[in-house]
């Protein structure tokens, strides 16, 4: 990681901060966008401020500003437009098992895409950051620009509505 006398205008220094940050904040990203190509944009475009703004921000605050960027260029497209979290189920999978298993799994699919395409765009983020990436409150809270208190809530939350509107878990 880049230390406090390195400048982020240097390519060796920039670069390290490419490699540690580009695909979390593209998963920050995604799980608020739910598109792909959406999320790729945000994290060219953040990272092309980092690189337009170099010359005033310290490498220990790219990171934060990576995030502020990507955020607010998040929040400038859904002025825009209703955002749907979709899943694409990429690979295609060969199982064994029943037909009435896999519809089931179907429809338990149906139901948690629908449960969690309801909950507030907050509580979905937090939620698919702690669980799918596997990031800490602490984590999730300092990309959010929020209190670890507030992320507890958050989940606590989506937890309790994702259990109200499905069934087992």
């Amino acid at each position: 990681m880049p230390t406090d006398n390195q400048n982020v205008c240097e390519e060796q220094v920039y670069s390290s901060i490419f490699s540690a940050h580009s695909k979390t904040i593209f998963n920050y990203i995604f799980y608020k966008f739910g598109n792909e190509e959406k999320a790729n944009d945000a994290v060219q475009e953040a990272f092309v401020k980092l690189w337009e703004n170099c010359a005033k921000v310290t490498p220990e605050k790219a990171k934060s500003f990576l995030y502020t960027v990507a955020n607010n260029l998040y929040l400038n497209v859904i002025k825009a437009e209703k955002v749907r979290l979709k899943y694409a189920d990429k690979t295609l999978k060969t199982t064994h098992e029943s037909p009435e298993f896999l519809m089931e799994e179907n429809q338990f699919k149906e139901k948690l895409d629908k449960a969690l395409n309801d909950l507030p765009d907050n509580q979905r983020t937090t939620f698919l950051l702690n669980r799918i990436d596997g990031k800490k409150y602490v984590e999730i809270a300092e990309m959010e620009g929020v209190s670890v208190k507030a992320i507890e809530k958050r989940m606590h939350l989506a937890l309790k509505r994702l259990r109200e509107r499905i069934d087992g878990i």
